[in-house]
């Protein structure tokens, strides 16, 4: 994702060595389910397939290509932001900065999977929209128990997207 030139990190202006939050992110296309489903499988008895396999799931079931017409889209892969900066926007600015970027790389429409119900309410308040939620108390390996118990208030997986 890094060679794709989607990536932001943003510095400390005092202390350039710093990192005070980045955006990981990069290109979805159809076929990386079939990736996704390679990872899913290989990795299938720990956390890592489990969580590949649920972003599948809400891949299929969220359709974006459909949706929105597309052959492409940029993924918000993953946004951290340093404790000590935490409810100064910067990750609203991270994403804005995400967003001009992708306007700029010719991506028509940016998606994000939110894990947390923070991540999820700051998407929602710079105009994406879900196209996909699924409780985890739902979500369940074979035996019928649940697979992720994040605490309260992270409740439910959201698929987010906007039109760039």
């Amino acid at each position: 994702m890094i060679e794709q030139g989607t990536c932001i990190v943003a510095l400390d202006e005092h202390n350039p060595e710093r990192i005070l939050g980045c955006v990981i992110a990069g290109v979805l296309v159809p076929s990386s389910l079939d990736s996704f489903a390679a990872q899913a499988l290989a990795a299938k008895d720990n956390i890592w397939g489990k969580m590949v396999t649920l972003l599948m799931k809400a891949s299929v079931e969220g359709n974006v290509y459909e949706r929105y017409g597309v052959s492409k889209v940029l993924l918000s892969h993953m946004t951290t932001v340093d404790p000590s900066m935490r409810g100064k926007g910067l990750g609203t600015r991270l994403a804005a900065a995400l967003m001009e970027v992708g306007r700029i790389k010719g991506y028509e429409v940016m998606i994000a999977f939110c894990s947390s119900f923070y991540s999820a309410r700051q998407k929602r308040a710079m105009g994406m929209e879900c196209i996909y939620s699924l409780a985890y108390a739902d979500y369940k390996d074979e035996s019928g128990e649940v697979i992720f118990k994040p605490p309260a208030p992270h409740t439910h997986l959201q698929f987010l997207a906007i039109r760039l």
